[in-house]
């Protein structure tokens, strides 16, 4: 069949202009691609960040072990604050709270046996609350001015606040119990783990003896002025 080149060539032309017109151009292209790109990769950072988060351990659902010895290790100072370098304490303080200072610097001696004492105390319903450790020197001359004021001279403030020089406190050597029933406690247990009450005007104060282990504890003095390290 005879066919007009003409109009054969204009049906070509036609043809490929409506293919150029559909076919989408090299930017075109790469635009798209660029935004699957993008795509693919907001979904893979959401993936990983999602696996990471799922992974973490749950600070509310995990409980300590116990070590060898019975008594749980002492948890970070993650939810107690800064570590407190002149012995105050926070309120709430438990003999467990290893990175407070006014406890990692008592004697490990009296800290473990004070543990001990605690893990059992538990079994019975009873905590023991710390009001007060190790001491800065700094500190305890802050206490025995505030004791000054408040009871009126030295002699008076002595029978209650140490001086920084002769405190048990500052050696680490003696802890304050609070809360009442953790000193009933121990004034009926303590001697088992040589922890003896030291003061008769003091029932929350505290120190080691190992010897009270086997022999009691010693007779308390009546208040820190009858105790020899005093007049040091």
């Amino acid at each position: 069949m005879y066919r007009n080149p003409h109009t054969c060539w204009q049906q070509r032309a036609e043809l490929t202009g409506r293919m150029t017109r559909n076919r989408p151009s090299a930017r075109t292209t790469t635009l798209r691609i660029r935004r699957l790109l993008v795509v693919g990769l907001v979904v893979v950072i959401a993936a990983m960040t999602a696996a990471i988060w799922y992974q973490l351990p749950s600070s509310s659902s995990a409980s300590p072990s116990l070590s060898p010895g019975g008594v749980p290790p002492a948890p970070g100072g993650e939810n107690r604050g800064a570590l407190d370098e002149t012995g105050r304490v926070p309120d709430g303080l438990t003999v467990f709270d290893g990175e407070i200072a006014a406890l990692a610097n008592l004697d490990r001696a009296l800290l473990d046996a004070l543990r001990q004492a605690a893990a059992d105390a538990a079994g019975d319903g009873v905590e023991f609350i710390v009001n007060s450790g190790w001491r800065s020197p700094e500190y305890q001359d802050e206490l025995l001015r505030e004791a000054i004021s408040e009871y009126g001279s030295e002699e008076e403030a002595a029978r209650w606040v140490a001086t920084a020089s002769t405190s048990p406190h500052v050696s680490g050597e003696a802890v304050d119990i609070g809360e009442f029933d953790a000193t009933s406690w121990l004034s009926e247990h303590g001697a088992g783990y040589g922890l003896c009450q030291i003061y008769d005007n003091e029932p929350w104060h505290y120190e080691l003896r190992p010897d009270a282990v086997e022999q009691g504890c010693p007779v308390p003095y009546t208040d820190p002025t009858e105790d020899p390290r005093m007049q040091q």
